[in-house]
């Protein structure tokens, strides 16, 4: 046993943990924490945010009996602290390698994952469905939900807020407030806590009622409903407006201090006891323990390798010059088509650092929206601004675009609404895993009447699209591109109109046809070399739209090939390739056709490139598809 983790190295359950005496808490969250740094300073992870709820997830574990009791963590980027006290310890530092744990709970990973999670704002509502569920059962189990002040932002969280309120179901909410998601908080709920979180006088009463609700906890229901609705008043008053989450039948506690790991361990134990739904306010700092990450709180997120001593993030050079990230050109182009067109309006739903909308943000405030967490209402905002005249730009990751999906098709493309949807994170996205790759993007917007689908090969496309999709008369369009850095370092061309629905010939050849959407389409090039010295002889398109496809280059293509191959970085039922043999049965051609891009099934995590290998979509798989195809 390592002396520096004397209490850590003992637990392998929360079973083990139950066994320390309270005073030993403090001792064993100071050891998790340096357990955490020690691990992601050298495996890159979601660092911040597991630091700042260490005090607790080490009271729930001692208080409540996992798995029996349902602990549910919104998003799921905070719990590291939850796996490594359920078992995960001496297999923590594989997390988010390919054949490790997953960076995010995950339901098939351990009993103690209640519900899987990934995408914001869902805790509550499964925590909901558990907490019925136990009731129906007659069990006696308690639910809980760990939801960030940032996740509270999306309108599922309030209406699954609403339904438990109705139900007066035993479900136990714990707001986790730092004032941050990934960036800092912005929004009229972020005023109200704070409010809340500032108000000394409330403060004080509301710490006076609670000593004494605790000191006559055993009375009856009837006593105890009193003094809630005592308590309620007399906060009104003070706070001049009702509580939000008692106006939605939750008996509201805090906010307290949510690194005192005894006294929340003794708070955790008199609210178990308390029937109906609940709400904790905790107060907290993401990154709490490590001073870099408690300065600068959205870069130390997941800030990649660093010195767990100095705080100085370790950059990996290379000796060749490194093209942007395609986020980045996002940004950076943003801006410039702003300063040409007045109309361009920027809209991110919490993510203005992930999708590089931040340099607008800062250069042109007024024209550039953080919503918070909430996807629906970013696309029909968009489709508002649209209707009136202006030219919206709606940044979103492409996994998160499909919670505004409906909105995408009622609200955008049926009232024809120029909209220009920004996917970022389009395909496998490596070590994230399954809810966050954007598999899915090409074949559900390609379905969708007045949508444009487009993706770029590289970064000067990128730019060319996003300069067309806003000219006059084109309509609701979607782009997506890559996480990731581009392929261009000379990529800051001058603008050009791309004719929507149009492809082109990247490379001449006889043998057979590789068409590619996007900028998979590289690796095509990157092997013809390797095929001109084998004497075949490939020829490539860049087709550059999934809807509405080049016909016409399709017609020239089924004319000269009776050997094709699609290649695309998204799920293969129903996305590019699925459109190409649509497009061939429709027009009577006959040709051997074979769709690359990711099967029929979820893919976890790893690396970008081990996972175009498992996908079969990797260089050394395609070049072996054509090998195969010709011989």
């Amino acid at each position: 046993m390592s002396e520096s983790f004397k209490f850590l190295n003992t637990i392998n359950s929360p079973n083990d943990l139950k066994k320390l005496k309270e005073e030993n808490l403090i001792t064993l969250s100071s050891e998790l924490r340096r357990f955490i740094i020690d691990i992601v300073s050298e495996n890159p992870g979601h660092f911040a945010s597991s630091l700042g709820v260490i005090e607790l997830t080490v009271a729930l574990h001692y208080i409540f009996n996992s798995p029996k009791d349902k602990i549910v963590w919104d998003v799921g980027h905070q719990a590291y602290a939850h796996k490594i006290l359920t078992g995960r310890r001496e297999v923590f530092h594989t997390n988010r390698k390919l054949g490790g744990i997953a960076g995010f709970p995950s339901i098939f990973e351990s009993e103690h994952d209640a519900f899987g999670v990934g995408h914001s704002s869902t805790s509550i509502s499964a925590a909901l469905g558990i907490a019925v569920s136990s009731a129906l059962k007659g069990e006696k189990n308690h639910a809980i939900a760990v939801i960030g002040d940032g996740a509270l932002t999306g309108g599922m969280a309030f209406e699954a807020l609403n339904n438990a309120g109705s139900l007066n179901a035993n479900v136990l909410v714990i707001l986790n407030d730092n004032n941050m998601s990934i960036d800092p908080n912005t929004g009229a709920l972020n005023e109200y806590l704070l409010d809340i979180t500032t108000s000394k006088t409330y403060n004080k009463v509301k710490e006076e009622v609670w000593k004494s609700l605790g000191k006559i906890r055993h009375i009856g229901p009837n006593t105890r409903a009193f003094i809630q609705k005592i308590e309620n008043g007399i906060k009104s008053v003070i706070m001049r407006q009702g509580n939000l989450f008692e106006a939605m039948n939750f008996r509201y506690f805090g906010p307290v201090n949510g690194h005192d790991v005894v006294y929340m361990t003794k708070l955790l134990a008199d609210l178990k006891n308390i029937p109906g739904p609940k709400l904790l306010h905790i107060l907290t700092t993401k990154g709490k323990g490590f001073a870099a990450a408690e300065r600068n709180q959205p870069a130390w997120h997941a800030p990649g390798l660093f010195d767990k001593i100095t705080g100085q993030k370790i950059v990996i050079n290379s000796d060749k010059p490194i093209p942007p990230r395609y986020q980045d050109v996002f940004g950076q182009t943003m801006i410039e088509l702003a300063e040409m067109n007045p109309k361009i309006v920027g809209i991110t739903p919490a993510m203005s650092s992930g999708c590089s909308l931040k340099p607008m943000m800062d250069a042109k405030p007024e024209r550039a929206f953080d919503v918070g967490i909430a996807e629906q209402h970013a696309v029909t905002f968009a489709a508002g601004l649209a209707a009136d005249g202006m030219m919206p730009f709606c940044n979103v990751y492409s996994t998160f675009m499909q919670r505004g999906y409906d909105q995408v098709i009622h609200d955008v493309a049926l009232q024809k609404l120029p909209v220009v949807f920004c996917l970022d994170r389009g395909g496998l996205v490596g070590d994230d895993g399954a809810t966050h790759h954007g598999a899915f993007d090409l074949a559900y917007m390609r379905i969708v009447p007045n949508l444009t689908v487009a993706s770029p090969m590289n970064e000067s496309e990128l730019r060319n699209l996003m300069y067309t999709a806003q000219l006059p008369g084109k309509g609701a369009f979607s782009i997506r591109y890559p996480r990731g850095n581009g392929m261009l370092l000379d990529w800051k061309t001058p603008f050009e109109e791309i004719h929507v629905g149009t492809g082109k010939i990247i490379h001449n050849g006889k043998d057979l046809a590789v068409l590619t959407i996007g900028p998979v389409g590289n690796k095509i090039e990157e092997l013809q070399a390797r095929w001109k010295a084998e004497n075949i002889s490939v020829a490539h398109y860049d087709m550059r739209f999934v809807k509405p496809l080049d016909e016409k280059l399709l017609h020239e293509i089924f004319g000269n090939f009776t050997k094709i191959i699609t290649v695309e970085d998204g799920v293969v039922k129903g996305g590019f390739g699925s459109a190409v043999l649509e497009f061939m049965s429709e027009n009577g051609y006959s040709a051997q056709i074979i769709r690359l891009g990711i099967p029929d099934k979820f893919i976890e995590h790893g690396t970008q490139e081990e996972l175009y290998t498992i996908c079969g979509y990797d260089k050394e798989s395609i070049y072996k598809t054509v090998k195969a195809l010709i011989s």
